[in-house]
């Protein structure tokens, strides 16, 4: 458990370095690294989650429950198997994720916005849901991820 500790406090502090991250977890208990975007404007913690499945992690990202449903994080959990090594590594693949996803012509939900609201299901009095909005950016992201990676090989 020492070793998993030591591990995530090196994730955690990579992850700082990049200037890019929130740490929103706490050192103790499970060892695990909890962190958001400082600025989501140009893309958002799903689309990193995304991009990084490209790079072989999964690292999940999701909204937290009621009454903090705006703050959206990225989770890893420190295993016994995660070593320095792959510490060290998820940091590096992270860095190129960003500056991937920094290089994208617009951040995705403006280019939903583009296609227009009469493509989009509306509900609740003509407005979406947090939740249906973030299922449409996440379901367009796929697309587009999926569509760029048919156009590179």
């Amino acid at each position: 458990m020492e070793n998993c500790r030591e591990n995530a406090i090196m994730l955690r502090e990579g992850l700082e370095k990049t200037g890019r991250f929130n740490i929103v977890s706490k050192d103790e208990g499970v060892p695990l690294v909890a962190f958001s975007l400082k600025d989501n404007s140009l893309h958002n913690e799903f689309e990193v989650s995304e991009t990084l499945r490209r790079f072989g992690w999964i690292v999940p990202a999701y909204t937290m429950p009621a009454d903090a449903q705006h703050v959206t994080v990225l989770r890893v959990v420190i295993r016994e198997d995660f070593s320095r090594t792959l510490a060290e590594r998820l940091v590096f693949d992270i860095v190129k994720v960003l500056h991937e996803l920094d290089t994208l012509p617009a951040r995705l939900s403006a280019k939903m916005e583009e296609v227009g609201e009469e493509n989009l299901v509306i509900k609740n009095n003509g407005k979406k849901t947090e939740i249906e909005v973030q299922r449409e950016v996440t379901d367009f992201w796929k697309k587009f991820v999926l569509a760029r990676k048919a156009a590179v090989c």
